[in-house]
């Protein structure tokens, strides 16, 4: 009929992905992301099952583990941040020794207030982030070398601060920062109340993380994993940290450093996640000259990654030294292989611009599992060196696994 208009109906827009109808090639896309994770619970069953007593799962050795690698966790978060933009720092370890030795100086050999160390060592670490970011970014000589350099460099200030002797014991506030508890704030129950809450705090924040990072995916049409396994993920979180959670309160409670460490991983976390220096370090480690061609400043986000890996080396040699309760000229050999280690197990890639950092984390606590369960079953210390490179070799031919199926050569 002449004179009548054609309504066109709104098509509606595709509803979200939610991954494969085959279960199999949704696992197998997702085995990178989640692999780390099957690793970890499948260790810690597996060192639950053969210790004593199931002594691994102890309230005590859980919180022994925490202490014991925490500034291990620290470190790593800073080396995932160098390695998705592309980079390598070798001289973490040494800057671990050296802010804890000019902290043991003021503190312990000039006898200044606790805090004049560790904001001292604050500072020196940030001076050896900037030091090194500006040979890396500006100077253009490849990380690898100016990180080596300064494995060397600061280990020998190091000895020269020490004069090649040890120094303890800090005061009971300094070592407060690695071995102190926060127990009964909430009254005496046979159990520290308040750890359990801050647990409950701690699911109900993942959730509502994940809930939303789901949702920002359905509103761009990108891929979601089924809604089942989606909640079946979050409650086997949920399980988990409320089980650390339990164990914790039964044992000394809170530990001051799991809060340090606490605050480090979310703060790190929306840095990477959600503001343009993270997604520029994305950027830079993906393709670099696709990162120019866009406009990202490279030297200057090159230059802070590395006094970001100052200061959380810094951090890191707070914890070790309030823990050691001292400061030796040898503190911090071989933390740089920990830290690289923790990175790439937690599906970092070797050539830069993947990696998380809940995946360092998931990748340092494996290490440490494995390290401590291999001590209370009494292995000798050689095996233990061999085990644990042999992790770290199967993870990486992992990701060069997963880049070749992909067709990335």
């Amino acid at each position: 009929m002449s004179g009548t208009s054609t309504v066109k109906k709104a098509t509606p827009p595709p509803a979200p992905k939610t991954g494969s109808a085959n279960p199999l090639v949704a696992i197998t896309a997702n085995l990178r992301e989640s692999g780390i994770y099957i690793a970890f619970v499948v260790v810690v069953a597996l060192f639950w099952l053969i210790t004593d007593n199931h002594l691994s799962l102890s309230p005590g050795n859980i919180t022994n583990i925490i202490l014991q690698y925490s500034y291990v966790l620290v470190l790593a978060i800073g080396m995932v941040i160098v390695i998705v933009a592309g980079h390598i720092d070798l001289s973490v370890g040494s800057v671990v020794a050296l802010t804890g030795a000019v902290s043991a100086k003021l503190v312990i050999g000039d006898g200044h207030a606790w805090w004049v160390g560790i904001l001292a060592a604050l500072g020196v670490g940030i001076l050896i982030g900037a030091w090194q970011g500006f040979w890396v970014a500006f100077v253009g000589i490849p990380a690898f070398i100016v990180t080596l350099a300064g494995m060397l460099l600061f280990r020998g200030f190091t000895l020269f601060v020490l004069d090649n002797v040890s120094l303890s014991p800090f005061p009971e506030q300094y070592g407060k920062v690695a071995t102190g508890f926060i127990n009964g704030l909430f009254g005496g129950y046979g159990y520290d109340a308040f750890t359990l809450f801050i647990g409950v705090v701690a699911v109900v924040a993942f959730a509502v993380g994940q809930f939303r990072t789901r949702l920002a995916k359905v509103r761009y049409q990108q891929v979601v994993e089924a809604l089942p396994l989606f909640v079946l993920r979050i409650v086997l979180v949920a399980l988990v940290v409320m089980a650390i959670a339990w164990k914790l309160a039964h044992s000394r409670g809170l530990p001051i450093v799991l809060i340090i460490l606490a605050v480090l991983i979310l703060a790190y976390s929306v840095i990477m996640k959600s503001t343009v220096f993270g997604r520029q370090v994305y950027a830079i480690g993906g393709n670099l000259a696709a990162a120019q061609l866009s406009g990202v400043n490279v030297r200057r986000v090159n230059f802070w990654i590395f006094v970001n890996m100052g200061f959380l080396a810094a951090v890191a040699g707070i914890i070790f030294s309030s823990r050691s309760n001292g400061a030796q000229p040898g503190a911090g050999n071989g933390f740089e292989l920990d830290a690289i280690a923790a990175a790439f197990i937690g599906g970092a890639a070797v050539t830069g611009g993947i990696g998380k950092i809940q995946g360092a984390m998931i990748g340092g606590l494996l290490v440490g599992v494995i390290s401590n369960g291999m001590q209370l079953l009494g292995i000798d210390q050689s095996l233990q060196s061999v085990i644990k490179g042999l992790v770290l070799l199967l993870a990486v031919a992992f990701d060069v696994y997963n880049k070749r199926r992909g067709g990335v050569r």
